[in-house]
């Protein structure tokens, strides 16, 4: 009774070995849980970039059609962005103090 005792503790503790083995090699492989995780949230900052980026890309994409079909849009950039007039035209500038 005593062998036979002795043989489920030693059956025992082969088994709770082997168990702390495979879930250290689940947890610390280099395919293992800790892995998994950063990966996982990794692939959501870059869902979050796309996103960003196609809204991004739509509203310039909305700037320039409205530059190609709206004579105001273009003479509004013109006028801001590269200081043009028309001829015969005064351009005031204000200082703020």
């Amino acid at each position: 009774m005593k062998k036979q005792r002795k043989n489920i503790n030693l059956f025992a503790w082969l088994i709770f070995i082997l168990f702390i083995f495979f879930a250290g090699l689940l947890i610390f492989n280099s395919n293992g849980l800790i892995t998994y995780f950063k990966l996982k949230s990794e692939l959501r900052t870059l869902h979050k970039e796309i996103t960003i980026t196609e809204n991004q890309i739509n509203t310039l994409q909305s700037k320039i059609d409205s530059l190609k079909t709206n004579d105001f849009k273009i003479e509004e950039v013109a006028r801001e962005k590269y200081n043009m007039q028309k001829k015969n035209e005064k351009v005031l500038t204000v200082e703020e103090k």
